[in-house]
């Protein structure tokens, strides 16, 4: 396909995110949002009213009548529908996770390299300004630590918030490390759904490929007043803290002129007087990295329309997805456990 073609393009699923997937189809150029399919017809006739497009509600209809699909259905859903798209040689863009099962996401996988069309899964936050700015940095990465907190918003109530919330979170820790997870302690507790509300994990990482061993901490809840997405990565020789939310990045390093070892004892003691902030500001460099404060949902698509167009990898491939959703499983596995034991 020609860098010049004008992609036909889909969202199947006009809910809550499933309208910013067609806002921005509407946006871009080199596409036209030709369809915008909903089980609830009057939902997709809303949104197509503002954004163009046909509103249908069965996604059949349309099988070879476009080149490109966003799936932002019900997790339940994503299997069936991304596997008639697939098969009938349209790219898709699936929302994370991926699918239900590893099973199911394999079947996608081998799919779409069968029939030779792009397969990419919505893990929004690989375009996130702040992880964007410092991911070059992360190269050693010995501890994470992460917290994704929500309000409960009756929305994606069908999966835990491992699979959820979490799930973010561990598609970037996999990225980071390089995967090779060699145990999970976790725990759990579900509140207000039937599934799990609120969940931690705490992850260990083989060292692979010269990578140093990693241990990371993950919070995830749905069930929070004040909303956080923060992620901290600790290196040997630097500290980078991540707020998704303000999309902000700050990297801390020691200060090279500073070696408790070799300084003047006057000088400590005279440090070790002021208050901690003043006396930690002498021995650690603070660096706040400047962030473009872009679309990630934009960049997103738009790096699937490129992918599409230029028959290149997708920027998180549908591997990428199935690690994501495999760690997420076992995370899931070893909360049941968790709570299995402390309801006997």
């Amino acid at each position: 396909m020609t860098g010049d073609s004008t992609l036909r393009g889909a969202v199947i699923g006009a809910g809550h995110l499933g309208t910013f997937h067609c806002r921005v189809y509407s946006e871009l150029p080199g596409v036209e949002l030709r369809y915008v399919v909903d089980a609830d017809l009057a939902r997709a006739e809303k949104t197509a009213a503002r954004y163009g497009g046909e509103p249908l509600a069965d996604p059949e209809r349309i099988l070879g009548e476009v080149d490109v699909a966003s799936i932002v259905t019900p997790t339940t859903t994503h299997h069936e529908i991304a596997r008639s798209f697939i098969a009938a040689g349209v790219s898709v863009l699936v929302e994370k996770p991926i699918t239900t099962t590893v099973e199911q996401a394999d079947d996608l996988i081998a799919l779409a390299r069968s029939h030779g069309v792009k397969l990419q899964v919505g893990h929004i936050e690989r375009f996130n300004p702040a992880f964007r700015a410092v991911r070059p940095q992360l190269e050693t990465p010995l501890f994470i630590e992460c917290h994704r907190l929500a309000p409960y918003t009756f929305r994606s109530t069908d999966v835990s918030v491992v699979l959820d919330l979490m799930i973010h979170d561990l598609d970037l820790i996999l990225d980071i490390t390089g995967g090779s997870v060699e145990s999970i302690d976790a725990a759990g507790a579900a509140v207000l759904s039937r599934g799990t509300d609120i969940a931690n994990a705490r992850l260990t990482f083989r060292g692979d490929d010269g990578r140093p061993p990693c241990v990371a901490n993950v919070t995830a809840s749905r069930i929070s007043f004040n909303p956080m997405r923060r992620l901290r990565v600790f290196q040997a020789d630097s500290y980078v803290s991540m707020d998704f939310l303000a999309k902000q990045a700050s990297v801390f390093h020691k200060n090279p002129d500073f070696d408790a070892a070799k300084s003047d004892p006057a000088r400590l003691a005279k440090m070790a007087g002021q208050p901690g902030e003043l006396a930690l500001g002498q021995m650690i460099e603070a660096h706040k990295i400047d962030t473009e404060k872009t679309d990630a949902l934009g960049d997103e698509i738009a790096a699937f329309l490129d992918a599409v167009r230029d028959d290149t990898p997708p920027p998180v491939t549908g591997e990428d997805g199935r690690r994501a959703l495999a760690l997420a499983i076992d995370i899931e596995n070893a909360v049941s456990g968790f709570l299995r034991a402390h309801n006997s």
